[in-house]
């Protein structure tokens, strides 16, 4: 068995998932999975080696698999259909028995029981226009979702059998036309932060650990403000319009940076985090791979990958504070958008 970290990577555009070895500071692909049709989001049960994967198709579904450490190969065990629609963003709760799920086209959100590996029916389900992410808290009581359609963040509880109960209130707002996209929680799960599609923005969201109800404290710009990016709308097209288009988001090392993605100019930034929670737009910006939908730092903080829609490599970098050296690029397949070290 190797210490060495894999780190998985979802190709939408050729239905697979690239599996690299992290070792000397070099990124080995080590196997390739195919038969992923669309695959733009998975989970990862590392205690279990299971990754539960969306897939799009007629009808769409998640399909659980196994990895294999030794040589990065996954092997599909089990698949629950949707029907109504395939999954943007999934999320397990912290003991793997739980499986949440957020469908963008389809503006609806799942909670699922998991049995030996296998995803059951969803137990609850709620609609918003547009939900493109969801995220329990660490202790497995409550979730939260957000809706880029209707600019705001659900949060409810979530109980042993992972019914979902609206909190009060129900919903939390985002600022109108910012596009709340994906959400990360903190390490002492008192606060949230919500990067916006539109306004490239992070969003401050203080916590009560005990309500679990959400509070909008304040936010930060986390895209370059020198490119002279327009504010963009939902159905526009940011690229033909240049306008701000807002990705992914991520703790660095120390929960003290807030990494993320903007698609139209290709960059990565860190938004400083302060004791208190608030926040302060980046310094600098790193251009990466075209269109970075989806990237990931390690555990230790130390290492970011880094994908691009628009190309058919990935971008290994070390991380220097609030600054990132290219190591390596190395080749993944088309529509990468998804990464997650394991």
């Amino acid at each position: 068995m190797t210490d060495s970290p894999l780190v998985l990577v979802a190709n939408a555009g050729d239905g697979t998932i690239s599996s690299f070895r992290l070792r000397d500071e070099l990124l080995e692909r080590v196997a390739v999975t195919d038969g992923l049709e669309g695959c733009s989001t998975f989970a990862v049960d590392a205690g279990r080696d299971l990754v539960y994967a969306g897939v799009k198709g007629s009808p769409a579904g998640i399909l659980t698999l196994s990895l294999d450490r030794e040589s990065g190969q996954l092997t599909p065990r089990s698949r629950l259909d949707l029907p109504d629609g395939g999954m943007n963003y999934l999320a397990l709760t912290s003991d793997g028995t739980g499986l949440l799920g957020a469908s963008y086209g389809g503006g609806y959100g799942v909670s699922c029981p998991i049995s030996d590996g296998k995803v059951g029916e969803p137990v609850s389900k709620i609609e918003f226009p547009n939900l493109h992410s969801v995220l329990p808290s660490a202790d497995g009581r409550f979730a939260y979702f957000v809706s880029l359609g209707a600019d705001l963040v659900a949060q409810y509880a979530l109980d042993d059998e992972f019914q979902l109960t609206p909190l009060e209130p129900a919903t939390v707002t985002a600022p109108a036309g910012s596009g709340p996209r994906h959400l990360v929680l903190n390490e002492a799960q008192d606060a949230v932060y919500v990067l916006t599609e539109f306004s490239g923005e992070v969003l401050h969201y203080s916590r009560d650990t005990t309500s679990g109800e959400l509070t909008l404290r304040g936010e930060a710009t986390a895209y370059d403000t020198t490119k002279d990016l327009g504010h963009s709308e939902f159905g526009a097209d940011p690229l033909a319009n240049h306008y701000i288009w807002g990705a992914d988001l991520h703790f660095g090392a120390g929960g003290n940076r807030l990494w993320s993605s903007e698609r139209t100019e290709s960059t990565l930034g860190a938004v400083a985090v302060a004791d208190d929670g608030s926040l302060s737009a980046p310094e600098r910006f790193n251009a990466t791979e075209p269109q970075p939908r989806g990237f990931a730092v390690s555990a230790d903080g130390a290492y970011l990958v880094a994908a691009g829609e628009l190309s058919t490599t990935v971008s290994l970098y070390a991380v220097r504070d609030d600054d990132l050296e290219l190591l390596q690029q190395s080749e993944t397949g088309q529509g990468a958008n998804w990464v997650r070290f394991v």
